[in-house]
């Protein structure tokens, strides 16, 4: 018997829709996770914040910590030449800023970097970013205050979400998608409104929509002061009044800017967002504007999100794999447990073996496409733990630059995504792999040699085309993902006069990513039809529970129908 089929974050069935945001309302009702020191705030507890399944809260000896180490970083500020502090950024370095300059230049960073605009990350890829920030944060090196950890944790907790865009970030590393981040948290940027409709599938992006146009205020906030006059206490209030900061939320005219709607997608200036919430602009103190641009916080949270897909679809996929098996009645030689040259392909075989079914091996040899199935979803396993390994490694390194180490800032390569967006794009390359193969499966499937059932799986061959135009379907999917294999590491430009002269283009990595799982759910789909077909045309009966959801009968129809529901219940929460 078919065991519970895996589905997208089967582990936590009390979860809403990834993509729906969380009401406001229903948010104090979460779970609260508390973070006592940085390493709490790990890669699952950042998907959990990401899915909106918890709230965040700082713990009191980590904020004293902050409030430690925000102090010796502004000691450590005077008479010092600090890089994007009192100078110039990019090749603009040379320019060192006068004290009124710099009291402007830590909100001014946003502005000018929020070039972006839609297509936007989806709601829960924002939040992935916000955590991923919040943790790279809590490290001692970036020596920002407790008052901005806070306000991001205050974001993420009344689920004011930043719009960031998903892709034309040329930079070296990820400041124009953290500008318009940031923008939110001293008012100028525009967040993802609670209105929002959600994407028409996990791969859509929303549509068309603008970028930030408005102004900062150039006040410090309270818990910031320059290092000749610093206050006792570095801590913020949570929720600061409307009347301790000036207004933020301007156009270039003046006016405040309300709810816009762009394409289907609705985004709120900041200003009215947070006012909504409680929660007032602040502006960002001493260091903090260029510690907020500097690292690879947005990759990190879209990686986290990624693996997690990926794994379910892995599991998915051997469920799906075996039932084709059955029907095509491959010989199951290659799922020998001797065969195994490692753990992962060790599990796979043992389950590929359990679920394949009785039926009788109907060849010596199946075709390769079925042969090969298990050392290739184990390959994508591996390249999942290693993206895992890669957003560690990310999460607990020194990522500011300059960072505030031994007492003085030293400038780092915190802001190159190279590891990560290595093993982005190698784990892109292996489920582009399995979508070719599962094309290759559900072609297979058609041949009447193979699985002694009607042609093409039609109902009446000749009259009915059955799963031929499915399969054709499967192909173009499956054609198209091959332009995102292309590794996001190649193709640097340089930029800013010589300055920037290489990228890593993680931003880009990673929507390729995004593509090919949805991409690889799409042909899985697909593959999934044509096994309920062979099971309605008098094959092994497999997937009960998804062959529920569609209509009766194998007669032709519009089968993308059936599709579109399939899809939607591999992204459904069990």
């Amino acid at each position: 018997m078919t065991p519970d089929f895996p589905v997208r974050r089967d582990e936590r069935a009390d979860s809403g829709p990834a993509d729906l945001p969380v009401r406001r309302d229903e948010r104090a009702d979460l779970p609260v996770r508390r973070v006592e020191r940085p390493d709490d705030l790990d890669r699952s507890v950042i998907e959990r914040v990401a899915r909106g399944e918890c709230r965040v809260e700082l713990a009191p000896g980590l904020i004293d910590a902050l409030a430690e180490s925000r102090r010796a970083t502004l000691h450590d500020l005077e008479g010092r030449t600090v890089y994007g502090v009192n100078t110039g950024m990019g090749a603009l370095a040379g320019v060192r800023l006068s004290a009124e300059a710099q009291a402007a230049h830590q909100d001014t960073l946003m502005v000018g970097r929020a070039v972006g605009s839609a297509p936007w990350l989806r709601r829960e890829q924002a939040r992935a970013v916000l955590a991923a920030r919040l943790r790279t944060f809590l490290h001692a090196s970036a020596g920002v205050s407790p008052g901005l950890c806070q306000a991001l944790a205050d974001l993420l907790n009344a689920d004011v979400i930043p719009a960031i865009p998903a892709r034309g970030n040329g930079a070296a590393g990820e400041i124009i998608p953290l500008a318009h981040a940031g923008a939110v948290l001293n008012g100028t940027g525009h967040v993802l409104s609670t209105n929002a409709l959600p994407c028409r599938s996990h791969d859509d992006h929303p549509s068309h929509g603008r970028s930030h146009d408005g102004h900062p205020s150039h006040g410090r906030s309270q818990d910031d002061h320059p290092p000749h006059a610093r206050s006792q206490d570095d801590h913020p209030p949570h929720a600061r009044s409307q009347d301790d900061h000036p207004p933020h939320a301007r156009s270039q005219d003046g006016h405040s800017q309300g709810s816009r709607s762009l394409d289907g997608l609705d985004c709120v200036d900041a200003a009215e967002a947070l006012a909504a919430a409680g929660l007032s602009p602040r502006p960002f103190g001493p260091k903090e504007g260029i510690a907020f641009l500097e690292g690879v916080p947005g990759l990190t949270g879209l990686a986290v999100l990624a693996s997690d897909a990926a794994r379910v679809l892995i599991r998915q996929i051997v469920v799906v794999a075996a039932a084709s098996h059955d029907v095509v009645r491959a010989s199951r030689d290659p799922l020998h447990p001797a065969l195994a040259d490692s753990g992962e392909l060790r599990t796979i075989l043992h389950e590929l073996s359990n679920l394949r079914g009785e039926t009788a091996a109907g060849a010596l040899q199946a075709p390769v496409s079925f042969r090969v199935t298990a050392p290739a979803l184990a390959v994508a396993l591996r390249a999942t733990d290693a993206l895992d390994a890669a957003v560690d490694r990310a999460l607990d390194a020194v990522t500011d630059s300059p960072a505030h180490l031994d007492g003085g800032f030293v400038g780092t390569f915190g802001f190159a995504g190279t590891d990560l967006t290595a093993a982005v794009s190698t784990l892109t390359t292996a489920l582009m792999h399995l979508a070719e193969l599962g094309a290759a499966r559900l072609h297979r499937l058609l041949d009447p040699n193979l699985t002694g059932l009607n042609r093409q799986l039609s109902e009446s061959p000749g009259l009915h085309a059955g799963m031929a135009t499915v399969h054709k379907r499967a192909v173009g999917v499956t054609h198209r993902l091959r332009r995102f294999a292309v590794p996001a590491l190649s193709g640097a430009i340089e930029t800013s006069l010589g300055q920037e002269d290489i990228q890593s283009f993680g931003f880009e990595a990673a929507e390729c990513l995004d593509e090919v799982i949805a991409g690889l759910r799409e042909v899985l789909a697909c593959e999934m039809l044509a096994v309920i077909q062979a099971g309605r045309l008098g094959g092994p009966a497999r997937l009960p529970e998804f062959d529920a959801l569609l209509p009766p009968g194998a007669a032709d129809r519009p089968w993308g129908r059936d599709l579109e529901k399939i899809v939607a219940a591999l992204l459904e929460p069990r």
